[in-house]
């Protein structure tokens, strides 16, 4: 089968490095790669410049420059927030963590580690639109209660978590808080001050900057433990000679995201709600997972009954599209998507799942591709499934 286009529709697992990004980092890989520790003039220049891009950082959630600590990726970020954050609360006594049943494995596997630590640790489970509600959060709290840890965005089906209202909870009843919003970030207007924030999780790779950087926000007065031990790094609390180009990368890409968001939210929905009337008049037997009301703009999470997700996939890549079943961080796993089980999509239904993430990137033509295409194929894989017929 020819390919007769191209079309990118799964930035919920990357993003392409974009121009302004680029540039920013070129110099710093090539020209001046001096260690910004050192004294000498380009040494501090390098220091100059990630002072500047942790700025840029700063400005783009509402915090300050000092706040901002830059990490390898968003899973280290939420394995520093929450297994140090863990163990902060912990020597006040605090061993009793709250999180969600439909969490990033990025979260979901440092809780289990702390479990197997003698944490205790509550998954508050979401409804069928993938949502949890503050009473939920309230009545989990003990006095033991020392850290909850929630995401902002799911990253399979883009519902959006109430996360100011939890974390002011959190605030009157003198808890630590973290969110993952690593699937937020350009997507939903983020002020960690006004919103209660303690630490706050971000990845450069979804947001236009490549991959192998992120950072960490950290609340000033909190004293967070190091995840890792080294030198003097990030005011010594994140050891390793600093990615300065990657970090240049990050703090450019973050300036441009945190623009214009409302705009390209108008967008972006106008183009997902067509994909969606477009799939839902043309293919039977669809569901929409997730909230379409609490719900990131550029996220489509629907399953097809009678067909497997892997199938729709192979298919999809023949005609140029990419596009996802789920996480990609889970994509090599044979079972179904522990966020659709979450939302009480049976096996069989959660195994046909297809999620579609655009950005502004994309236009008109792209979607009318999307929709031209899946109707074929979605009978194509209807004809030759005994689960369909039967």
């Amino acid at each position: 089968m020819m390919k007769k286009r191209f079309v990118y529709a799964d930035n919920a697992a990357t993003t392409k490095v974009s121009n302004s990004a680029y540039n920013a980092m070129l110099p710093y890989l090539k020209d001046n790669y001096a260690n910004p520790s050192s004294i000498y003039s380009i040494a501090l220049d390098a220091k100059a410049a990630i002072d500047k891009a942790r700025k840029q950082a700063a400005d783009a959630i509402g915090a300050l420059p000092e706040e901002i600590y830059f990490t390898s990726c968003g899973t280290e970020s939420n394995n520093w927030a929450i297994k140090c954050g863990a163990n902060l609360a912990a020597k006040k006594g605090k061993n009793h963590i709250i999180t969600t049943n439909f969490e990033h494995h990025a979260v979901l596997n440092p809780c289990k580690r702390l479990e197997k630590e003698g944490f205790k640790v509550t998954y508050l489970p979401v409804n069928s639109e993938g949502l949890i509600t503050v009473d939920q959060l309230k009545n989990a709290i003990t006095d033991e209660t020392g850290l909850v840890t929630i995401m902002y965005v799911n990253n399979e089906i883009g519902t959006i978590l109430p996360i100011p209202e939890i974390a002011a909870v959190c605030k009157e009843k003198g808890i630590l808080f973290h969110t993952d919003a690593i699937q937020a970030i350009g997507h939903i207007e983020i002020d960690v001050k006004k919103q209660n924030i303690d630490m706050l999780s971000l990845s450069g790779h979804k947001i236009f900057a490549p991959k192998g950087i992120g950072l960490l926000y950290i609340k000033k007065g909190i004293r967070l433990p190091n995840l890792l031990d080294g030198g003097g790094q990030e005011r010594g609390l994140r050891g390793g000679t600093e990615n300065i180009a990657y970090i240049l990368a990050l703090g450019q890409a973050l300036k441009d995201i945190s623009k214009n968001i409302k705009q390209r939210e108008q967008k972006v929905k106008a183009l997902r709600d067509k994909l969606l009337d477009g799939i839902l008049s043309n293919v039977p037997k669809v569901r929409v997972n997730g909230s379409l009301t609490h719900r990131v703009c550029g996220n489509l999470n629907v399953s097809f009954e009678g067909v497997e997700g892997e199938s729709i996939l192979l298919l999809l890549d023949a005609y140029g599209i990419c596009a996802s079943s789920g996480s990609a961080c889970t994509s090599g796993s044979l079972d179904p998507s522990h966020v659709l089980l979450a939302i009480g999509l049976p096996h069989a239904i959660a195994h046909g799942s297809l999620r579609i993430s655009i950005l502004d990137e994309n236009d008109e033509e792209d979607i009318d591709y999307i929709i031209e295409v899946i109707p074929k194929i979605i009978s194509r894989l209807r004809k030759m499934s005994p689960i369909w017929k039967s």
